[in-house]
């Protein structure tokens, strides 16, 4: 199973903003940053997944995947494969058609105390803007 960290961070909402994503996978830690443009707070968490999921299906495929997200919004929405928000609806059917290519995807949220390194990668790619 491959642990995925991701996080969503914006220097004002909206505002620019950027993703983070540690990955855990067979002993081995990779850590990616990437700056997003501005977007709200929310919107940078779900961005976050998206870009998650495009690693792991790159790197990863066929593998479960485990994600920990400190985004109660994200994790509520992908689990409940439902949103009445007509922002997030894209970024739901993005996430819909990525998960797709995994055999099983489990959403599990996690505070933001236990998210530092997806934090850390996220705040960095504000400024690689």
């Amino acid at each position: 199973m491959i642990e995925v960290y991701t996080d969503g961070a914006s220097k004002g909402n909206p505002g620019v903003s950027g993703a983070g994503v540690y990955i855990k996978a067979q002993g081995d830690i990779s850590e990616f940053s990437f700056p997003l443009g501005v977007l709200s707070n929310h919107e940078a968490e779900f961005m976050a997944v998206i870009k998650a999921l495009e690693i792991c299906k790159e790197y990863y495929p066929g593998e479960i995947l485990s994600f920990r997200c400190d985004s109660k919004i994200v994790v509520d929405v992908v689990e409940s494969d439902f949103t009445k928000n007509q922002t997030f609806i894209p970024y739901l059917e993005k996430i819909r058609t990525e998960i797709s290519h995994f055999p099983h995807v489990f959403f599990k949220w996690i505070p933001e105390k236990k998210n530092p390194n997806a934090d850390r990668l996220a705040r960095k790619a504000i400024y690689m803007q």
